[in-house]
């Protein structure tokens, strides 16, 4: 990609930026491809290869993980990778600092964290940092929409979406409230509790995207339980995206480093000829 090409991507806000992924994969008749991986796992050359063998695969939009020490919705698998990173001392500046590596990589990266680290840095520090590092987006599972309104500014100050999570029993009132706070999509989780533990429970996560699309013109992404072909291709029928994060870095975890792009990529083309199957 030329200087030119870069400056004029750059110039886009983040939530232009995610609605141009979007809409390429409707215009190829099929649900976006979300992707997660834990920042600087297992290390930074291998997390660095492993976003480039993603998006060589077909990830449509990235979700970079930004390790926290207590994580409420991540389950085993993210948690032993956060705490692998912790524990080997690379902290979020060295994490965006590869984020920012990946600047080549023509797909919207968001920053999947905790609230814990955006107040820690301040949130307009954080923010800043983010769009610096060529971040188009934010995801926090733990900021309540009510209580939003300060993040807000400052993510829109620096061009950032901000997407707000939706489960099967958030009421209409909050539907309704993250439907009008969301940007970029509305990320609604496919079952109840912690990521890379149970399977998609389709019936309810159905009904909780028709509720979602009530309140709302964004996108509805489905993530949480969905972990193969089969799973993306069940949620793509009804859904306007598909994120994959436990069964990923699981990919990327489960042997020898040196294969963990090949792995990575592996699952991501099953997942992509999934999201097809619509």
């Amino acid at each position: 990609m030329s200087a030119t090409d870069q400056a004029a991507r750059g110039a886009l806000a983040g939530a232009d930026r995610i609605a141009a992924a979007f809409a390429r994969a409707h215009a190829e008749d099929r649900a976006a491809l979300v992707v997660y991986l834990t920042a600087a796992y297992p290390d930074v050359a291998t997390s660095r290869a492993c976003y480039e063998a993603a998006v060589e695969a077909g990830a449509d939009i990235l979700e970079i993980g930004i390790p926290f020490s207590d994580p409420m919705m991540d389950g085993p698998i993210i948690q032993a990778a956060n705490q692998h990173v912790l524990d080997a001392g690379i902290g979020v500046a060295d994490q965006l600092a590869l984020v920012a590596s990946l600047t080549h990589l023509d797909v919207p990266k968001l920053a999947m964290t905790y609230v814990t680290i955006a107040d820690t840095r301040g949130y307009a520090a954080f923010a800043a940092e983010l769009a610096a590092a060529d971040v188009s987006g934010v995801i926090l599972p733990d900021l309540p929409v009510a209580e939003a309104g300060p993040w807000l500014e400052a993510a829109g100050g620096h061009g950032l979406a901000t997407v707000f999570l939706a489960s099967s029993v958030s009421t209409e009132e909050r539907l309704a409230a993250i439907g009008s706070a969301s940007s970029g999509w509305v990320y609604a989780a496919g079952l109840l509790g912690v990521t890379g533990v149970n399977s998609l429970a389709s019936d309810t996560t159905l009904r909780l995207v028709s509720a979602v699309r009530r309140h709302t013109d964004l996108p509805v992404a489905v993530g949480i339980g969905v972990k193969d072909r089969d799973s993306a291709a069940e949620v793509a029928r009804y859904a306007d995206g598909v994120i994959v994060g436990s069964a990923i870095v699981r990919a990327a975890g489960e042997g020898d480093p040196a294969g963990a792009p090949e792995r990575v990529a592996a699952l991501v083309r099953e997942l992509r000829a999934g999201v097809a199957d619509r």
